[in-house]
């Protein structure tokens, strides 16, 4: 038997929506953005090294990895990955031997990955950016501890909106 949805009917309009519209529609449209300069700020990095063997997508996939072993399933719901080709992906970093992978003991399906010693290697990298960057954002970002609590605490609570709109179809 499953069990029922319940839908929440929500007024067309609100008193808040005037408010609340053109700031959200523009955190959207920051988030997006952001996303995507994160990448460039990547690429920018490997560029600078003179690397074009991965790219900023696959870099990030390998620094979000680290010292885990993960199905290629958990990349996904566990945040790891953003894109939709997760598997194109992985196969191509596996063939180019930035990842181990290895069939599951327990369920054959299943194929484990974790980094090779050439994937320690890129995931160093975003490491030494991030770090970089956590040393310099405060004085020449402008950024401080307290603005990015607010920032996070925004932004966790939208990330849990929205999975409350999938899951229940608000």
């Amino acid at each position: 038997m499953k069990a029922a949805i319940k839908t929440i009917d929500v007024p067309e309009t609100s008193s808040a929506a005037p408010d609340v519209q053109p700031l959200y529609i523009e955190a959207l449209t920051l988030v997006e953005r952001l996303h995507r300069r994160l990448l460039d700020v990547i690429k920018d990095e490997f560029d600078r090294r003179g690397r074009s063997d991965v790219n900023s997508v696959q870099a990030l996939l390998l620094y979000n990895i680290g010292d885990k072993e993960l199905t290629a399933g958990e990349l996904r719901t566990r945040g790891y990955y953003l894109g939709s080709n997760v598997s194109y992906n992985v196969k191509k970093l596996v063939e180019m031997g930035y990842l181990h992978h290895q069939r599951s003991r327990i369920d054959r399906r299943s194929v484990r990955i974790s980094l090779t010693e050439q994937g320690r290697a890129v995931h160093d990298i975003v490491k030494g950016l991030y770090d970089k960057h956590v040393r310099t954002v405060e004085q020449i970002g402008g950024i401080s501890s307290e603005e990015f609590k607010l920032v996070n605490t925004a932004l966790g609570r939208l990330e849990r909106f929205w999975t409350d709109h999938i899951r229940y179809r608000l």
